[in-house]
């Protein structure tokens, strides 16, 4: 009997540290999906392109797993908090300003969704991105 209960005991410690090692490696996995979006809007350097590639980076995490969504939402809070901080001394230039925060975000959440990137892409962008 105790041999029974020691059993099912390691066998539920073992399955619940197997989901914390899966939600890090959706939250890594998921991180550097928005890294490599990020990279791509920055290399791409595309008018109007930024909330497509909000939307890609987020949706391509949140494929992930739940990990992958947690990583996608605390990268893209960090970034709109970072914007924030700029916005106080490039006021006034285009990109920047509550309305295009909350634009951001929306795309953000969108991509989060499982909505499709591509309601954001700007015509003409070209097929690599």
């Amino acid at each position: 009997m105790k041999l029974f209960t020691g059993l099912i005991f390691c066998s539920l410690a073992l399955g619940v540290s197997s989901q914390w090692y899966a939600f890090f490696g959706e939250a890594a996995q998921g991180a550097w999906d928005m890294m490599r979006a990020y990279s791509d809007m920055r290399e791409a350097n595309y008018k109007d392109s930024d909330k497509y590639f909000h939307a890609r980076g987020n949706y391509d995490a949140a494929q992930r797993g739940p990990g992958g969504v947690w990583a996608a939402e605390k990268i893209s809070d960090a970034r709109e908090n970072l914007q924030r901080v700029t916005d106080l001394f490039k006021y006034g230039d285009s990109g920047h300003g509550a309305e295009d925060s909350k634009a951001d975000q929306a795309a953000n959440e969108w991509g989060r969704s499982g909505g499709d990137p591509n309601h954001f892409r700007p015509p003409g962008l070209p097929d690599k991105y």
